[in-house]
């Protein structure tokens, strides 16, 4: 209501109390001199709220009623007072949508980036979470083991570790220093015994989250690592650091061991530092030995495995264990003989072989020097090889045998054939010789073998062919068939299949020196299989090393049957066993150093000019023995040969024959074969002119058997 709306009192209101009129008193506020404010709601206000105690300081009493009368007259043009409102709150609705609205932008933030992690940018979060939380390790397949015939291992496989590391996890984001790398090296250094700037470099990669930093070490050299890992963990948990060598862990795997150490080691080989098969048999059979690798997947944090985290698995398979034909004991017993011959005659090296006549199966295969593939740091480079079976030589008088075979199978000759040796034959502007210097030997074709007459030799394979030209073909064709100029069928790596030429291709003098054993080159395997040959009746069954395989299933799979041929008719053989027998059974013969009482030994000796292989030159003998027992029921080849001799005698006879009888007695006792009680052939070895000339005269090579 305005001024004008408000009705005018008329006269004045009587006081409250005793009904007085009079002038209303001032304010206290101008009592005192204070500011006049214009009378209003406000003054109204004002004095509402003044307490009672004021009222008393004004002369009133405590809780005296104010004296009643008519409001105080506002002065002319103030503004009237109108009557009293309420208190009002401001409105809610605006301040609501305010907060709606923040609300809304923050769940669109929310949900924009959530958009974007989970639908735009899956896949590259999700690679960097797997490459930080998942790693990825091989699993190497367990190598097979090789054993000799009667299962004793040969070379097995132990517990080893590959001490591993993570790359990532020594990188500057993970354990906030930048040479991390150089510090964890510099602790691993002294425990593997390996380069520190090498570990620097291999943690300090960032290619990769796997390197190996040492191979197969041994379960101590893992506890090792382990117990420093974990002093330097309680370390850094007292520090609030980081674990230095927190991204060191270990991969179990197998190591490869030979038991017997230089034991037929170039037979067996090595492998390499990957595991990998790096010669021999270990090389040959590495699809067969090694198995095949596995793989497995999992979550790791803070270097370790979450084992609650499960795994994605590919198993690795095991590799086959290889059964082989050796004998463990025969081949220590050519190992010790042949080492002992090598160091006593200062000899540059020497292999003995020693071979089941009947199933062709190698009982034996040494050389010296060899080597222990325990540790190869150790090892001279050149005798990490096998020398009977990757060596090349000429083997002198013992490739008589089949220079015999011939004759005899081609029928040009018989064991009691006259043959007159002359001390010098002039062939091809060259005057050949025996051994020895002696005056005209009247030998029988027995008696040739027997002193191992090169002259003689020559004289009847002369009679192979009605030409030189054929009786070359002739020759070459046993040699072949013998199994000279191929190789052995072991297939050993590195193998060597001699030096045969074509017979057209042979030199002037060729002819003559391959009947002696001179001129050709092969390996002692070969050599020793053709004596085999011989002992098994004329049938060539091929050299094996492998017996068969167990794989993981252990189920045995033997190997197939070795290959065979027949060389030359059983009564050549037969015929060719008693002349060799004569060879070491008569007094006159050079091969006595090799009888073994109580047995037949049919064998032969070699002494052979050797050709240097730095210079290619004839420099040196190379003395061997080649022969199988019993000689009338054969059972087991022995070939021995010892390379270039520096100390004592260089004859065959004197430097291997001793070999020979040594292995073979031993190897005879080994497989329990008894002696046959047969009689010595007795074979004669020489003739008389005179009643040769008595019955007729001869033709030297060819006619003319003694009765």
């Amino acid at each position: 209501m305005t001024e004008r709306q408000e009705p005018r009192r008329r006269g004045p209101r009587p006081a409250a109390g005793n009904g007085r009129a009079g002038p209303r008193k001032p304010p206290p506020r101008q009592q005192a001199g204070g500011t006049r404010s214009a009378p209003g709601a406000g003054a109204r206000r004002e004095a509402a709220r003044k307490p009672a105690s004021r009222q008393t300081a004004r002369g009133g009493k405590s809780g005296a009623r104010p004296p009643a009368g008519p409001p105080p007259r506002p002065r002319p043009g103030a503004a009237r007072p109108g009557p009293a409102r309420p208190l009002r709150l401001a409105g809610p609705l605006p301040r609501l949508r305010l907060v709606g609205f923040v609300i809304t932008l923050v769940v669109l933030v929310f949900a924009v980036r959530l958009l974007q992690v989970q639908a735009v940018d899956a896949g590259s979060y999700a690679e960097a979470a797997a490459v930080n939380r998942y790693v990825t390790v091989p699993l190497a397949a367990e190598r097979g083991a090789m054993t000799d015939r009667d299962g004793v291992p040969l070379a097995s496989t132990v517990d080893a570790y590959d001490i591993t590391a993570d790359p990532y996890m020594f990188t500057p984001g993970r354990t906030d220093l930048p040479d991390a790398p150089a510090r964890a090296a510099a602790l691993l250094a002294p425990v593997l015994h390996e380069d520190e700037e090498e570990l620097t470099e291999k943690l300090s990669r960032d290619n990769t989250r796997y390197v190996l930093l040492a191979r197969k070490r041994t379960p101590q050299d893992w506890r090792r690592v382990s117990r420093l890992k974990d002093r330097m963990a309680a370390k850094a948990a007292e520090r609030d650091e980081v674990n230095v060598l927190a991204g060191v862990f270990a991969e179990e795997h197998a190591k490869r061991v030979y038991p017997g150490g230089e034991l037929a080691a170039g037979v067996l080989g090595f492998v390499n530092a990957a595991g990998e098969g790096g010669g021999g048999l270990e090389a040959r059979l590495d699809r067969t030995l090694s198995g095949t690798d596995g793989k497995i997947t999992y979550a790791q944090s803070s270097g370790r495995r979450i084992p609650t985290a499960g795994a994605d698995e590919n198993p690795a398979v095991p590799g086959s264990d290889v059964e082989l034909t050796l004998d463990r004991d025969i081949q220590w017993a050519a190992q010790r003989a042949i080492a002992a011959q090598v160091e006593a005659s200062r000899a540059d090296s020497g292999y003995v072989v020693v071979q089941d006549v009947r199933s062709g199966e190698i009982l034996a295969l040494a050389d010296a020097p060899t080597f222990d593939p325990n540790d190869l740091g150790w090892a001279d480079p050149d005798s990490l090889g096998n020398g009977a079976i990757q060596h090349a030589y000429e083997p002198g008088s013992t490739l008589k045998a089949i220079s015999m075979a011939a004759v005899l199978e081609e029928g040009v000759a018989s064991p009691r054939t006259h043959v007159t040796v002359p001390n010098r034959l002039p062939r091809a502007d060259h005057a050949f010789a025996d051994d020895i210097d002696h005056p005209t030997w009247h030998l029988t074709l027995n008696g040739v073998l027997a002193k191992s007459s090169n002259i003689g030799t020559i004289l009847a394979t002369e009679q192979l062919g009605d030409s030189r030209a054929e009786a070359n073909r002739t020759m070459y064709r046993y040699l072949r068939r013998f199994g000279l100029g191929q190789e052995s069928g072991l297939g050993f790596p590195g193998e060597t299949s001699g030096l045969l030429a074509e017979p057209q291709d042979w030199s002037a003098s060729q002819p003559y020196t391959i009947a002696f054993g001179q001129g050709v080159s092969l390996n002692a395997v070969q050599l020793a299989s053709v004596y085999s040959t011989i002992a098994n009746g004329g049938v060539r069954v091929q050299p094996s090393l492998v017996r068969g395989t167990t794989g993981e299933d252990g189920v045995f799979t033997p190997a197939d049957a070795p290959p065979t041929r027949r060389v030359i008719s059983g009564k050549t053989a037969g015929t060719l066993a008693a002349m060799l027998e004569t060879a070491v059974s008569d007094d006159r013969a050079t091969g006595t150093t090799a009888r073994i009482p109580g047995y037949l030994v049919a064998g032969k000796t070699g002494t052979s000019n050797r050709v240097d292989p730095e210079t290619g030159r004839y420099h040196g003998y190379t003395s061997s023995f080649a022969g199988f027992a019993p000689a009338d029921k054969p059972r087991i080849t022995v070939y021995c040969a010892v390379q270039n001799p520096r100390k004592g005698s260089y004859f065959g006879s004197e430097v291997c024959g001793p070999v020979f009888k040594e292995v073979m007695s031993f190897s005879l006792k080994t497989l329990g074969v008894p002696p046959t009680g047969g009689e010595p052939a007795r074979l004669p070895v020489t003739f008389d002119p005179d009643a040769a000339k008595h019955h007729g005269g001869t033709r030297e090579g060819k006619d003319g058997e003694e009765e």
